[in-house]
């Protein structure tokens, strides 16, 4: 894909081509974002515009530009993300441009390799009487309401799980979950949340120093080996500075927590829908994985984003090197060009094992928690659907922003509690 002469003889511009413009930082495209992704598909099959650069839409198109971050034609843009933010020489800069995504060539490779064999399936069933632990304390707390927000009650989710995971005092959730909640929304580029960045990266930042301080002078600590143990043994293997170290442990909480509680969200919102589909996740949790597999495809609250390292030509089209890119991946799994009427929700959907799921990423920047995720949410939806009866929309649903990480902001739910 590396333009040649010849190739670039023949490709279309890319500011010669005649692109639907995406308003995806208005609240309208929050709110329901597919018809204006039709809307660019009709102009063009696999991208489109936005203000802050180009956007890759179709499925086929995400998984081969994504792949060539396997030979760094493509590179991080995280500064130009710091850049909309105007956050250079700020403490949450100085983490997003240092952070494992953030990194190219053989210093992620090491990271990542360093870290990575701690992520496996194996691990995430290992944790899954936790998870389902979590579940039940936080079920018994608020299903005798009989009504309340689902979006707020997800939220403590995956935190809890994430805090226990690495031995952290429980007390520290409500600050950690405020914090996590800031720095979700720094992807949506809003250049006005920048000063809550700034505060919530800092508390996120101090409280893993603390944690990690405390864990090197107490080795021994009470209780079996726990992930904050692996972590320090893996970067202690691998040479691995402290700072990076905590920058780690910072990005597993970050990308730990909202896609999750996002995921959870929505597809509890879909299940209102589907009340037949709702009572089976009850009844049996192998089939609320087929439940979260298609929901993986069906909804995804991600975007992720390089910039073209080298001039490139794809599918006739010539992107100029610094190209800013953005991948939807949640609209990848919409592209009715790869999916059978993609807008239907169906758990028994059979799907070609070449069209794999990109929604924990593809390659060598694939999400490391993603296994965790997908247990997570598997056993907190087979609970609900046993505790929460008859789930219904009780109020005004609302938003998050589009660009970043999407979701619901409020997810208002009556329900008989069982």
């Amino acid at each position: 894909m590396t333009a040649t002469t010849e190739s670039r003889n023949k490709a279309t511009p890319l500011e010669e081509l005649d692109l639907y413009h995406l308003p995806w930082n208005t609240p309208e495209l929050a709110a329901d974002p597919y018809p204006y992704f039709d809307a660019a598909r009709r102009k063009h099959p696999w991208l489109a515009k936005a203000d802050e650069g180009y956007v890759v839409i179709g499925y086929q198109a995400i998984r081969d530009l994504m792949d060539l971050d396997r030979d760094d034609k493509l590179r991080p843009s995280f500064d130009g993300i710091i850049q909309i933010l105007g956050a250079e020489n700020t403490p949450w800069g100085r983490f997003t441009a240092e952070q494992m995504l953030a990194l190219g060539g053989a210093e992620h490779r090491r990271l990542r390799d360093t870290f990575a064999a701690r992520f496996t399936p194996r691990y995430a069933n290992q944790i899954r009487p936790l998870m389902r632990e979590i579940m039940s304390t936080l079920l018994e707390e608020w299903v005798p309401k009989g009504k309340f927000d689902f979006a707020e009650f997800s939220s403590y989710y995956p935190v809890s799980v994430m805090t226990s995971m690495i031995g952290a005092p429980l007390d520290a959730i409500p600050g950690l979950r405020d914090s996590l909640e800031t720095l979700g929304r720094a992807y949506s580029l809003d250049p006005k949340l920048e000063p809550a960045l700034q505060k919530a990266i800092l508390h996120i930042d101090d409280f893993s120093q603390k944690l990690a301080e405390d864990r090197h002078r107490n080795p021994d600590h009470a209780g079996p080996e726990d992930l904050l143990d692996m972590l320090i043994e893996a970067s202690s293997e691998g040479g691995i500075p402290e700072r990076q170290l905590i920058d780690m442990l910072i990005f597993l909480f970050e990308a730990g927590y909202d896609t999750s509680k996002n995921v959870f969200t929505m597809m509890m919102y879909e299940m209102t829908r589907h009340p037949d589909i709702y009572e089976k996740c009850a009844e049996d949790i192998e089939y609320c994985r087929k439940v979260v597999e298609e929901f993986l495809r069906y909804f995804n609250p991600s975007h992720s984003f390089r910039f073209t390292d080298v001039e490139l030509v794809y599918d006739g089209v010539l992107l100029p090197k610094d190209t800013m890119l953005f991948f939807s991946l949640n609209q990848s799994g919409r592209d009715p060009a790869i999916f059978k009427a993609p807008e239907i929700f169906d758990p028994e959907r059979t799907i070609d094992p070449r069209h794999r799921q990109l929604a924990f990423g593809l390659g060598k920047h694939m999400c490391l928690g993603q296994y965790i995720a997908r247990a997570q949410i598997q056993e907190g939806l087979h609970m609900c659907a046993k505790h929460m009866k008859n789930p219904q929309v009780a109020g005004r649903v609302t938003y998050r922003p589009f660009p970043g990480l999407w979701g619901l902001e409020s997810l208002p739910l009556k329900f008989t509690p069982a």
